[in-house]
């Protein structure tokens, strides 16, 4: 997958990875409840969506299902992100994200197997 998703796009996203399937109806609701947007608006982000081939619609009842898991879209930002500010160094990004944190020994762990695994 490599489409550049917006950040009112994300918002429509996180409530389909959040809830499963939803109708159009349904995501009006609670982006009105998140953002203040009007149905109208959401119905145009919903509609770019699919244009992008991030979301289905299904019939009856406009329904709109995910295509794209969460976890490709949090790859590609991060890789975005990497890129454009860290001259795709994941170390440099690395030092810059946790300068100043202080981190449990589980996350201590987990980065170190995941270092491992990249071995």
């Amino acid at each position: 997958m490599a489409m550049k998703l917006f950040d009112s796009e994300l918002k429509v996203m996180e409530a389909l990875w959040k809830d499963g399937d939803l109708t159009a109806g349904q995501l009006a609701i609670i982006l009105k409840d998140q953002t203040d947007w009007n149905r109208n608006t959401t119905y145009t982000v919903i509609k770019k969506l699919i244009e992008k081939g991030a979301i289905e619609r299904l019939e009856p009842n406009f329904i709109c299902r995910s295509l794209v898991a969460k976890e490709q879209v949090q790859q590609q930002e991060a890789t975005e992100l990497v890129g454009k500010l860290f001259d795709g160094s994941a170390d440099a990004f690395l030092s810059a994200f946790l300068n100043g944190k202080t981190l449990t020994k589980e996350e201590v762990d987990r980065l170190r197997q995941l270092v491992e695994n990249l071995k």
